[in-house]
């Protein structure tokens, strides 16, 4: 037996919550920008991902029209910062609709630190950034999807293993449905398989 739910025949905040509990877990992309006026701002994104590769660009959707959207617009930059395990209540903090022109690094006590290329700060304790200046932004309905280029990207040695991130050392939090957040728990490695080496289906030998 299924359940079927037509968008059609449900409001807009009910099909919401169900895509947010289906697609799941989504990465966080913890974003700060900067206001024409020099106002730092930061906000946690869980529409978040990777577009492209070559050139490097990142992508989040910003559901409504928010200070880190109409930051974006007005001056080409922001900082996506990576939140891992135990940052959760300062992620959660920075999610709070404050008054416009209130930063949330300073009303929630989060330290920041200068980056490298662009003027929107970083999260001080956050163990990976990356650094972007806008490619293009995408409206569609109620959300706008801004692809962000990245032109620097820092990474804590804390969690680096010969040179590269490890998941075990990030500790990634993740976004779930309704007020859930997840953690890394059991983690497997499974390498793609070269059609050369194809031994037929999944459990089937």
């Amino acid at each position: 037996m299924r359940t079927h739910f037509d968008p059609a025949d449900m409001s807009r905040n009910e099909f919401y919550k169900l895509l947010t509990a289906t697609v799941v877990p989504r990465p966080i992309a913890w974003v700060s920008t900067v206001s024409a006026d020099g106002v730092q701002n930061l906000a946690p994104h869980s529409f978040f991902n990777i577009a492209s590769v070559a050139p490097p660009i990142v992508q989040f959707s910003s559901v409504g029209r928010k200070d880190t959207l109409r930051n974006i617009e007005a001056t080409g930059q922001f900082v996506v910062s990576f939140a891992a395990e135990g940052m959760e209540r300062q992620v959660n903090e920075s999610a709070t609709d404050f008054p416009h022109g209130v930063s949330e690094f300073e009303a929630a006590g989060i330290a920041s630190e200068p980056s490298v290329r662009v003027k929107p700060l970083r999260v001080a304790e956050s163990p990976v950034a990356l650094e972007c200046e806008v490619h293009s932004t995408l409206g569609i309905g109620d959300s706008t999807v801004v692809f962000g280029r990245v032109v620097h990207a820092v990474v804590s040695d804390a969690v680096l293993a010969d040179g590269h991130p490890e998941i075990a050392k990030l500790r990634p939090l993740s976004r779930l449905g309704k007020d859930e957040w997840g953690t890394v728990s059991g983690v497997q490695s499974l390498s793609r398989i070269r059609h050369a080496e194809w031994q037929g289906p999944a459990g089937r030998n």
